[in-house]
């Protein structure tokens, strides 16, 4: 039967299944291969919080969205178009993401009784109402992986987990993608075990041209590449971003790069990545918890190291006097927040902004460190080179914060000219005349970097008060004030060498939606929607978070309304109304998942 071609701007596709059934993997390779097609993305792994919760329940349920087309994508997509759903349980858990009239592709040999149970189902609801609201496509894939290779004499096992390359070829052949990309992958991944080469080339060619002979299928779907910035791209995830960010910085500073940390959700790939690099003379240290983490990359620090450590919430408590430590022997260290839901181990593999008080004011005493805030995954390589220069300048701690959002989700990367990069420019001291270890740089108030060993620096670190310029430990009030605001007076001073807050709109008018990290892509969606019926409505969005950019609030004053929207409680906004007395409204969602769009619409029709 002739199949009918039809061209989309845009599309979401949502993997969904057991957590033992690749749907990460699958969702990955169509995301790379999406990325080569020149499409612009956004994607969304949406991991379960258990290890292996029990096959076919609901807690088990893996899914991975990925929004892509030939417009700018912004966001993973407030609702899918197609829901690729292996069992009952994945159907279930990600139907009301669906759209109405949007395609379910059910793996029918998913739904059998057992399976059924599990997820709540009374009846099979691919023959009970859903092609009413959908329209459902019922493909026997474990059946039709199983036809693939029942030559090759695998194990159950073996050939059970390859049906997610059956969903895969089916979903490149409907959206028109090439299959090499992904053969290649195939080859590298299992370069060891020709017959898993074997195995996985069938499957997924055995979906694909399924796609293209079964007559269940009429419609075949093409979304031309976007119009990008020239340049050479990549897809990257914010944890990558910020491992090669780091790197870069270490390149451009010509410092080793130390990682000293603890493994923890969603912060983890950080550490994986970096450990692939020892090229670039990186060494990573995976300690026993998160105190010996922070206190490693100290240590490596003051044996003059670009240090870092990272972490989500629940480490960030745990870092606390670490950082207060680096906080008072004045050295260079970068502390990355990846943050996930809380409070406690709370939602370890789903998405939140609640640390942003923890990271301004969660330490003893005053205690200021700078903090930054990556706005998507590809920006989290340039906050990471920020919080290296920022860090090394004004021998400082750094904390930088993302999100579980933005460390797992994905979009094009224009990677950057080395050459384009800004130099970053320790100084360490090697003349011992006139050393002495606390005195002051005019401009940024750091205080020398001098190397553990080099003769005649010989100087006193620890956590007792130091006293002005010598160093020395120091009780005297007069001393502990003074330097109580020359600690305040340095971070301070750092807002006269960061970027101003820029507004994406007109500078001045009746509302301003003002946000910080993840949220960027779900407020300029939104933004963008509302201006483009007439609306007075800008965007803010705050990359610099202590201090914040000189113009912040000159650019709030301009402005009838103000509203911040945070996936918290609002926290920001405290920050905002305390620091500049504006009465800025709050939009808050706290559900572990990225803003909708289209939610927030709803939100700034009520104000403007």
């Amino acid at each position: 039967m002739a199949k009918v071609l039809e061209n989309l701007d845009e599309v979401t596709i949502r993997f969904a299944g057991d957590s033992g059934d690749g749907m990460q993997l699958t969702g990955t390779q169509f995301t790379s291969t999406t990325a080569l097609m020149g499409n612009d993305l956004s994607t969304l792994p949406d991991y379960p919080a258990e290890i292996r919760a029990p096959a076919g329940t609901l807690f088990g349920v893996s899914g991975f969205q990925i929004h892509f087309g030939s417009t700018e994508i912004n966001t993973p997509g407030d609702t899918c178009d197609v829901l690729v759903a292996m069992n009952p349980a994945a159907l279930k858990v990600n139907l009301r993401s669906l759209r109405d009239g949007g395609i379910i592709i059910a793996n029918t040999d998913g739904f059998d009784a057992k399976n059924l149970k599990l997820a709540g189902y009374d009846k099979n609801p691919l023959e009970n109402g859903l092609t009413e609201q959908f329209q459902v496509f019922p493909v026997a894939i474990t059946k039709l992986t199983d036809l693939a290779l029942a030559d090759m004499n695998l194990s159950t096992k073996l050939v059970e987990r390859s049906k997610n390359f059956f969903a895969l070829g089916m979903m490149y052949w409907m959206f028109s993608r090439p299959i090499e990309p992904t053969e290649r992958w195939i080859d590298d991944k299992f370069k060891k075990s020709p017959e898993l080469i074997e195995a996985n080339k069938r499957v997924l060619k055995a979906g694909y041209a399924f796609g293209e002979t079964t007559e269940i299928f009429a419609v075949r779907y093409e979304v031309k590449p976007a119009s990008l910035q020239p340049g050479k791209y990549r897809s990257i995830t914010g944890n990558e971003a910020v491992a090669w960010g780091l790197i870069a910085a270490s390149v451009k500073s010509g410092l080793e790069l130390f990682l000293g940390t603890y493994p923890i959700t969603p912060a983890s790939d950080i550490l994986h990545e970096l450990s692939k690099h020892k090229n670039f003379n990186i060494k990573t240290f995976q300690a026993e918890d998160e105190i010996a983490g922070v206190t490693s990359a100290i240590g490596a620090s003051y044996g003059g190291a670009l240090a870092v450590t990272t972490t989500s919430g629940p480490g960030m408590a745990l870092k606390t006097e670490g950082i207060g430590l680096a906080l008072m022997l004045e050295l260079p260290l970068i502390i990355v927040d990846v943050q996930r839901g809380g409070p406690s181990t709370g939602l370890p593999t789903k998405t939140e902004q609640a640390d942003l008080l923890q990271a301004v004011y969660g330490r003893n005493s005053e205690a200021p460190v700078p903090v930054i805030a990556a706005s998507t995954p590809a920006d989290c390589f340039n906050m990471a080179f920020e919080a290296a220069r920022i860090a090394i300048k004004y021998m400082t701690p750094v904390i930088l914060l993302t999100d579980g959002y933005l460390a797992n989700g994905a979009e094009p990367w224009l990677i950057p000219q080395v050459s384009s990069l800004p130099n970053i420019c320790p100084t360490f001291v090697t003349n011992p005349e006139g050393f002495q270890p606390y005195s002051r740089d005019e401009k940024t108030l750091s205080r020398p970097w001098a190397i553990p060993g080099t003769p005649g620096l010989e100087h006193r670190i620890g956590g007792l008060e130091k006293q002005h310029i010598t160093g020395n430990v120091n009780y005297e009030p007069e001393n502990h004030e003074f330097m109580v605001k020359m600690r305040q007076n340095k971070v301070d001073g750092i807002a006269d060498d960061i970027p101003l807050a820029t507004v994406e709109g007109d500078e001045k008018g009746d509302l301003l939606v003002v946000g910080w990290g993840g949220t960027y892509g779900a407020i300029r969606t939104a933004v963008e929607a509302k201006r483009r019926e007439g609306k007075s409505v800008s965007h803010l969005h705050i990359k610099h978070l202590n201090p914040f950019p000189k113009n912040l609030g000159e650019i709030l004053y301009n402005f009838k309304n103000v509203l911040v929207a945070e996936i918290n409680l609002g926290q920001l906004v405290k920050m905002i109304r305390s620091k500049y007395l504006v009465p800025a409204l709050s939009y808050n969602r706290v559900l572990g998942l990225p803003f909708k769009a289209s939610d927030l619409e709803q939100e700034i029709d009520k104000i403007v």
